[in-house]
């Protein structure tokens, strides 16, 4: 059973081009994750899930429900956590609750197991202006009022962006309990390192979907020789690595530079000794497992390179 169907979904704005034909299933009780660069269209598409927005083509159902003709049904079974904090910052953080409570027609002391884990962290400031919370603190505030009305399916528009290390951690921790309750989760992130935590993961790039599959199943289907590369000039290195006619993509990851030769079999000897050859000093180089932040380069960097051929 699918709590989210997305069949054939477009959306404009003007002459710009939102989202181009978008497919996605999401299974009822799991984590999925919409993963891509800020500008991709995740708001976008969440947005027509929550019923905000209305698509130029194709259908949307969550829960069971047509998003233009039921939206009414799904408002009341559906949490929703904007990416930017849109609580009322001059209330105060119980107040903020007990108003969220009272919309959907509950209590927050009938649905205050829902949230106690979240909210027992915020709790001790329960009388602080909302305005007042450090990051963390309003992210976990925001879910709580999207979660007290016991919704069947949470969206959430890139929660953890612009929060802390350890807050984002927490916050993952909160989702996967959350998951465990039987609620179903859609996710947008920025962040590659938070995919594995989701169950299934959706690449998403200039409005278009590259990829959907597990975590695993993304890394496991990466069958490019991946190497990465270090010396003393990092800019210098790069723009020699892209004179390579052999080169079949490369682009900077942290530190390091990470290349993909088009050769099926070949030498790293061979790239160190071109480097050196073009002045590149104390390289280095060394063969690496992909992450998903690789995995999600390939796909861009390959259908950049099909555009062009065609």
């Amino acid at each position: 059973m699918y709590d989210i169907e997305i069949k054939n979904i477009s959306k404009q704005y003007g002459d710009v081009i939102a989202l181009n034909n978008i497919n996605i299933q999401v299974r009822k009780g799991e984590i999925f994750g919409l993963i891509g660069p800020d500008g991709a269209g995740k708001t976008t598409l969440i947005r027509l899930i929550a019923t905000l927005l209305v698509q130029n083509k194709g259908e949307i159902k969550a829960l069971g429900y047509d998003t233009i003709s039921q939206f009414q049904e799904i408002r009341n079974k559906l949490g929703y956590m904007p990416g930017r904090f849109s609580l009322y910052q001059d209330l105060s953080v119980i107040e903020n609750l007990e108003l969220f409570a009272s919309i959907f027609g509950t209590t927050v002391e009938e649905n205050y197991n829902l949230i106690k884990d979240i909210y027992s962290q915020i709790e001790p400031f329960k009388n602080r202006p909302a305005g007042k919370l450090s990051g963390g603190m309003k992210q976990k505030l925001a879910l709580s009022c999207a979660l007290i009305h016991k919704p069947e399916l949470l969206l959430l528009d890139e929660p953890t962006t612009g929060v802390d290390p350890v807050s984002r951690k927490e916050f993952w921790e909160m989702l996967s309990k959350l998951k465990n309750m039987g609620i179903t989760i859609f996710v947008s992130t920025p962040y590659m390192d938070e995919a594995s935590r989701c169950d299934r993961i959706a690449f998403i790039q200039a409005g278009e979907i590259l990829d959907i599959a597990t975590p695993d199943e993304i890394i496991s289907n990466f069958d490019d020789k991946l190497i990465a590369v270090k010396s003393d000039n990092k800019y210098k290195t790069l723009q020699d690595l892209k004179t390579l006619n052999t080169l079949r993509y490369v682009y900077p990851s942290g530190e390091y530079i990470h290349y993909v030769d088009s050769r099926k079999e070949y030498s790293i000897s061979g790239i160190m000794e071109i480097l050196e050859q073009k002045g590149n000093t104390n390289i280095e180089l060394k063969l690496i497992e992909p992450n998903i932040e690789d995995c999600f380069m390939k796909e861009m960097m390959v259908r950049a390179n099909e555009r062009i051929i065609h």
